[in-house]
């Protein structure tokens, strides 16, 4: 009997002691340098989100937020870094939705985002717009759709390469309206924008920022933007659902994540500042001007998006037999 109280006392002790350390890191957190982890190349929109964040929390912490881009594999060298770096708050993750596309394209990541990753808050939106060349002979998405359909596989269209979101984009709109449509990758979206101008490829969708000044000088023509409602940049071109094509909606998300197993107090820290700072005047202005949208949400709330989009992007990748690996 004494024994089994002993080890009771053993155990009751040990709880209480991790709960003191982990309320202690939280209430010393941070006191060094936090490393911020951007899959992607320096200019690319997750690295202009990230930095804009970054400079923000910096200040708001108290503490130096140095941005890593760790490019790679779409975004998946990145993540999978953070997957497996110390579960201590001091390396963080801003991505895009890679995230969620990866596990359907790649069998073996190298991680897994569910179990590998913490959920921490949702930062920002980019939205997409659908051009087309001047030459293409469509003025409204419904035009655009009757032509591909009068013309099975004659239409091609750029993307920024396989499994990237302006490429998915397109398939979900083959998939939705049965329409047979010749898929161009590029090292990029910038490149397939290019190819678009100079009349190489039909069609591209691309975040609205890039496209507003080709828009406004002419050198591509909107039909409509991938969002739920219209782009005050682009007012005058309506939602994919006003032009008459329902469920036709990819945006651009971003999201940050810890390593599993960090403290949740740490996280909850975390996710308090990444708020408090896309609700700074300051740093919306910054990230509206470049076309960003803030859309600031809890850890729960980029959980349930994580999950939601994990599972489209499988049946868009399922549906258009799609696989990198």
């Amino acid at each position: 009997m004494g024994a089994i109280r002993s080890r009771s006392c053993l155990i009751i002790a040990s709880l209480l002691g991790a709960l003191s350390c982990s309320g202690a890191v939280a209430q010393g957190y941070p006191n060094k340098p936090i490393r911020l982890v951007l899959p992607y190349p320096a200019g690319a929109p997750s690295d202009m989100v990230g930095r804009a964040l970054g400079q923000k929390l910096s200040e708001q912490l108290g503490q130096n937020i140095v941005a890593d881009n760790r490019t790679g594999a779409g975004g998946n060298l990145g993540i999978a870094a953070v997957a497996k770096a110390p579960p201590d708050g001091y390396t963080i993750l801003i991505t895009s939705p890679a995230i969620a596309i990866s596990p359907s394209l790649y069998s073996n990541l190298g991680y897994d985002a569910e179990k590998d990753l913490a959920p921490v808050a949702r930062v920002a939106t980019i939205e997409n717009v659908l051009v087309v060349h001047p030459s293409v002979p469509a003025r409204t998405l419904k035009q655009f759709i009757a032509l591909a359909h009068a013309h099975p596989g004659k239409l091609n269209f750029g993307s920024g390469g396989a499994g990237t979101t302006n490429h998915l984009a397109n398939e979900l709109l083959k998939s939705i309206q049965k329409i047979n449509m010749v898929h161009v990758p590029y090292k990029g979206a910038t490149l397939a924008t290019v190819a678009l101008m100079s009349g190489e490829v039909d069609e591209v969708i691309v975040a609205v920022a890039p496209a507003l000044p080709l828009v406004r000088a002419g050198k591509v023509r909107p039909l409509a933007v991938l969002s739920e409602r219209r782009v005050p940049t682009l007012p005058d071109v309506p939602t994919a659902k006003e032009a008459g094509v329902d469920n036709f909606q990819v945006s651009i998300w971003y999201g940050m994540f810890v390593p599993a197993g960090t403290p949740h107090e740490v996280i909850a820290r975390l996710g308090r500042e990444v708020i408090n700072a896309l609700e700074a005047p300051d740093l919306r202005r910054r990230m509206t001007a470049a076309g960003i949208e803030p859309w600031p949400g809890t850890a729960e709330e980029l959980r349930k998006l994580l999950r939601s989009e994990t599972a489209r992007y499988a049946e868009i990748i399922r549906s258009a037999g799609l696989r990198r690996d």
